[in-house]
C-alpha cells in the first residue's frame, strides 16, 4: 500500500484568499482522505463497491451539509468551504465526494430550503450525522437532460399521495434510508416528495458493470403505487425550478471537486516525471513533460480562480445558474484533460490501479455527463449571453 504524499499545488497563492477557518476545514478533510480513502479506494475501485465504512468519517469532517445551520445538525460553514471539502474529497475519488455532494446538496438542501421546519427537525440531524443516508430522484430513463418531461406522478387519494414512476442513474439509492423524489401531480406541476425506504411498492435495485464511479453506489428508484403520506410533501417550493436550485447547489459543488481531481493527477505526474529516468535524465527535464505539466499547473491554477470568485458569489447570494454552469463546464473539462495528459506522463504506469490517474480519469467521465452534460452546460452560456435557448 503506497503512502498518500499529495501535495497541493498553489501557484497564485491562493491560500492568501482563504480564512483561517477555510484552511482548517480544508486541511481536516485532507488530513481525512489521506487516512481513511486513499489507503482503500483503489480496492474498492476495482470490487466496484462503495465503502459504507467511511461514512462516519465524511459525518465527522462536516462533509455532509456543511452549510446547513448548526441547529439543524449541520456545520454552519460558508459556500468556500463547502466548496473546499467538496475538492478534498474528490481528491481522493469522484466517487466518494458524489455521495457527499447528493447528500449536501441533492438531499439536506431541498429540505432546510423547500421544506417545513416539521420535516427539517425529523431528518436534517440523521442526514448530518450520516445516521440517514439519502439519495435524490429527477432523472428518468428517457428524460435526462429534459427533466421537465418527466413522467413519474403522484395522485391525491385524500389521506396519502399515490406515487408511480422510475428515475435512473441516482447515486446513494442502493443504500439510501430516504429518497427526494421529483414528480408531477395531477395538474402536472412538479412537487417534491420525501419517500422513506420501507414504504410497500419502493425499491432500489443497483446499478452494475460500470466503468466509471465503480466506488460509487447507484441504482435506481422503482415506485409501483406507493402510499406517501401527505406530510411528506416538500410545501414550500414547486415547479421545476425546485430541483434545479438543487443542482446549482451540486453544481457548484462538482466545480471545487474537479480542481481536486485534477490536482492529484498533476501531483502524480510531477513526482513521477521527477523521478523516471530515460536517457540518463528524468523525464521532467525533457521539453515536452514540461509542456504538458506546465499547461496542467496553468490550468488549475485559472479553475482555482474561478472557483474562488464564485464561492464569494455564492456567499454574497450574487451567483446565477449560468455562472455555476460554466464554472462546473470549464472544471470537469479541465480535469478530464489534465487526467489524460498525466496518463501519458506515467506512460504504461498510468492504467495501473497502482497510480490514481486511471480511476480519476474514468469517472470524471460520469462527472462531466451528470448535473448537466458537457453541452447543455455550454448551451446555458450561450442562452445567458444571447437571450435566446438553443436546446431544440
Amino acid at each position: 500500500m503506497k503512502p498518500d504524499l499529495f501535495q497541493a499545488p498553489d501557484y497564485y497563492l491562493l491560500d492568501e484568499l482563504l480564512s483561517d477557518e477555510h484552511k482548517m476545514v480544508r486541511d481536516a478533510a485532507r488530513e481525512w482522505v489521506k487516512r481513511e480513502v486513499s489507503p482503500i479506494i483503489e480496492d474498492y475501485a476495482q470490487k466496484a463497491q462503495f465503502p459504507e465504512q467511511i461514512i462516519k468519517g465524511l459525518a465527522d469532517i462536516g462533509a455532509f451539509g456543511p452549510y446547513i445551520p448548526e441547529e439543524y445538525g449541520g456545520a454552519g460553514l460558508d459556500q468556500i468551504s463547502y466548496g473546499l471539502i467538496m475538492q478534498e474529497i474528490e481528491r481522493g475519488d469522484s466517487g466518494v465526494r458524489s455521495t457527499a455532494s447528493v447528500q449536501s446538496s441533492l438531499v439536506m438542501y431541498p429540505i432546510w430550503k423547500y421544506g417545513n421546519e416539521e420535516q427539517r427537525i425529523k431528518y436534517l440531524p440523521k442526514l448530518a450525522s450520516g445516521e440517514f443516508m439519502g439519495c435524490f430522484g429527477l432523472t428518468e430513463p428517457d428524460f435526462g437532460s429534459n427533466p421537465s418531461g418527466m413522467i413519474t406522478n403522484f395522485k391525491d387519494m385524500g389521506d396519502h399521495y399515490l406515487l408511480n414512476g422510475a428515475k435512473m442513474w441516482i447515486s446513494n439509492a442502493p443504500f439510501a434510508d430516504i429518497a427526494v423524489v421529483w414528480a408531477k401531480d395531477e395538474k402536472v406541476r412538479i412537487h417534491g416528495l420525501i419517500v422513506e425506504r420501507g414504504m410497500e411498492g419502493f425499491t432500489t435495485p443497483e446499478t452494475h458493470n460500470k466503468w466509471s464511479l465503480r466506488a460509487s453506489a447507484t441504482g435506481e428508484l422503482i415506485f409501483d403505487n406507493v402510499k406517501v403520506p401527505k406530510e411528506n410533501l416538500l410545501p414550500n417550493k414547486s415547479g421545476l425550478g425546485a430541483p434545479l436550485g438543487c443542482l446549482d447547489s451540486a453544481r457548484y459543488g462538482i466545480a471545487w471537486g474537479a480542481i481536486g481531481a485534477a490536482m492529484d493527477c498533476y501531483d502524480t505526474a510531477l513526482r513521477y516525471a521527477q523521478e523516471r529516468i530515460q536517457f540518463d535524465k528524468p523525464i521532467a527535464a525533457t521539453q515536452l513533460q514540461q509542456k504538458k505539466l506546465a499547461e496542467m499547473i496553468t490550468e488549475i491554477t485559472k479553475a482555482q480562480l474561478l472557483t474562488w470568485r464564485l464561492g464569494v458569489l455564492r456567499n454574497e447570494g450574487k451567483a446565477t445558474s449560468a455562472q455555476i454552469s460554466m464554472a462546473k463546464r470549464n472544471n470537469v473539462d479541465m480535469a478530464i484533460n489534465i487526467a489524460r495528459e498525466a496518463r501519458q506522463i506515467l506512460g504504461g504506469m498510468g492504467i495501473t490501479g497502482e497510480y490514481s490517474i486511471m480511476r480519476h480519469m474514468m469517472n470524471l467521465e460520469s462527472v462531466i455527463t451528470y448535473e448537466g452534460t458537457h453541452d447543455i452546460h455550454l448551451l446555458i452560456t450561450g442562452m445567458d449571453i444571447t437571450g435566446h435557448a438553443a436546446f431544440k
